[in-house]
């Protein structure tokens, strides 16, 4: 019976940190944001995109939940890609660095798409969106100033 409840216990623990798990803007597969519908954001929510329904985007492949998304992302890609190549914004704008992001944590600002870092960070959780909401105009400048310099580094 105890092994059970440890075995239980891993099992969330691994569930949980799943949910909460950063992920690179483009991943060593090319596959970006996850596998997120970058078109899903601008209806205000975070969509897994479906593997079936794909297109590549300057050698980028972006999934969609449905085929209309993917349509509407062939019309107009700028419309839809996030800002600072799918980088944490507050990273960008605040550290003048490049942060892995939780697909989920997003914002809408003036119809671009900007991803944020959410999750274990030093020992607690760190939700960078909440910092960037305190000083989102001054972050929002600094991160499209840092941005071409930082732009073509590793």
């Amino acid at each position: 019976m105890k092994t059970m409840k440890i075995i239980f216990s891993l099992a969330l623990v691994l569930v949980v940190t799943a949910l909460r798990a950063q992920v690179a803007p483009i991943d060593e597969k090319g596959l970006a944001i996850g596998g997120y519908d970058v078109v899903s954001y601008f209806s205000t929510k975070a969509t897994k995109g479906d593997p079936k329904i794909t297109a590549k985007h300057e050698n980028v492949v972006y999934q969609f939940s449905t085929t209309a998304n993917r349509d509407a992302f062939n019309k107009n890609p700028s419309k839809y890609l996030p800002e600072f190549d799918g980088y944490c914004a507050w990273g960008v704008g605040a550290q003048r660095a490049k942060f892995p992001i939780n697909p989920e944590t997003f914002e809408i600002i003036d119809g671009k798409l900007y991803l944020f870092f959410n999750g274990p960070y030093n020992g607690s959780n760190f939700n960078s969106l909440e910092a960037w909401d305190k000083e989102q105009d001054k972050l929002l400048k600094a991160a499209h100033a840092n941005w071409p310099a930082l732009k073509s580094t590793k």
